[in-house]
């Protein structure tokens, strides 16, 4: 075994799909994959022993957040992020590159990098070049991390996203040149909007200026529709990206996306989406999404899921239970639907596995959009 090889187990004979495993220096993880968000070095509400309860192989942290508050050199300090969150498992931390873009009229950039003002954190204005931010990713400790780059929002002029791939390449070589920690993977960031010609671009410069263990996809989730991100995306993973290569869908957690873009061949995703939405009293479940603040659960007995193996559905809480946590705005609420809701991404991709290696993917896909989950999202 050699450390950040991508070994495919099988691929699916109707689809493009892939099972596989990437190594890392804390373990083995298997794909496809859901990555759980830990934005500052914690996934909201859930701790370390309940994570690995559930089945989290990996989790990502926010490499910006992090910058900000408690700072990368605390984190140094210490000992990096696995021992400073209590996470001794694979670790994978975004550039911080999507917040930084967020900010919007408080971002300057030019081909030195990129200077915006953290309004969220005291309102300072911060410079980061490719060189900085790598530094900030190899004290911080992570497992993978990823490129400097900009993000573009979805609708956004051609020309726009043009000059974001063309940045984002120029990064792409300087982060390369400035990593050099021998026990971290640096992935490469696939940019280029809906543009499947700047898509390929993108590709073509990042397989140019270095040998990326794995490649990010950036820019989707954005803004666009279902329908319009996989008009791109499933020929730029399908037919284009290198096979023996993981593939990092990035920002990712609708339960129907993940299952469609497995189909594409995409291994890993990340989202805030499942704490999310359940701090805002939302489940995920086998008939679609389950709103439980709604008063036509306050005398349901069933459990949350009468599918699902998580903690919270089989420990004896019931919708009644949960409804009641949810309109009295506590906490133990989004405890358990952080629970369940991670945990159903979670079992979702080792379903998804499964099938992949049984050579049924096409028919397990078919099988997903006939349930009443699909049309949810």
């Amino acid at each position: 075994m050699h450390l950040f090889e991508y070994d495919i187990v099988a691929e699916d004979p109707t689809t493009h799909a892939r099972a596989g495993v990437l190594h890392t220096p804390h373990g083995d993880v298997p794909t496809p994959i859901f990555m759980p968000v830990g934005t500052k070095a914690t996934v909201k509400g859930l701790l370390p022993p309940t994570l690995e309860r559930i089945g989290t192989k990996i989790l990502l942290a926010n490499a910006y957040h992090l910058a900000m508050r408690p700072g990368a050199d605390l984190v140094a300090e210490m000992g990096g992020l696995h021992s400073f969150m209590c996470w001794p498992h694979p670790i994978l931390t975004d550039s911080g590159g999507f917040q930084v873009f967020s900010h919007g009229d408080f971002v300057k950039l030019d081909e030195g990098g990129v200077t915006f003002r953290a309004v969220d954190y005291g309102g300072s204005y911060v410079h980061w070049s490719p060189e900085d931010n790598m530094a900030i990713a190899q004290k911080l400790g992570a497992d993978i991390v990823m490129q400097l780059d900009q993000c573009p929002g979805y609708p956004a002029e051609r020309s726009f996203v043009e000059r974001a791939v063309e940045l984002s390449s120029l990064w792409a070589e300087r982060c390369w040149q400035a990593h050099d920690a021998p026990d971290q993977a640096l992935f490469g960031i696939v940019q280029g909007g809906m543009h499947i010609d700047l898509r390929l671009r993108s590709l073509r410069h990042l397989e140019e200026c270095g040998d990326f263990p794995g490649y990010g996809i950036g820019g989707y989730s954005v803004g666009e529709d279902h329908k319009t991100m996989f008009e791109t995306l499933a020929p730029l993973a399908g037919d284009y990206m290198p096979r023996n290569k993981p593939r990092y869908l990035m920002g990712v957690g609708n339960p129907t996306t993940l299952v469609h873009a497995v189909a594409c061949g995409i291994d890993m995703f990340d989202c805030v989406l499942p704490t999310r939405t359940a701090r805002m009293g939302t489940a995920f479940s086998s008939e679609g999404r389950i709103n439980l603040k709604n008063a036509r659960f306050a005398h349901d007995k069933g459990s949350l899921d009468a599918h699902c193996g998580c903690p919270a559905c089989t420990g004896g809480y019931t919708r009644a239970y949960l409804h009641h946590l949810v309109k009295q705005h506590e906490m133990a609420a989004s405890i358990l639907l952080s629970i369940h809701n991670v945990s159903y991404l979670l079992e979702l991709m080792a379903r998804a596995r499964k099938a992949i290696i049984a050579g049924s993917y096409g028919a397990f896909v078919r099988s997903w959009d006939d349930l009443p989950a699909a049309n949810d999202w």
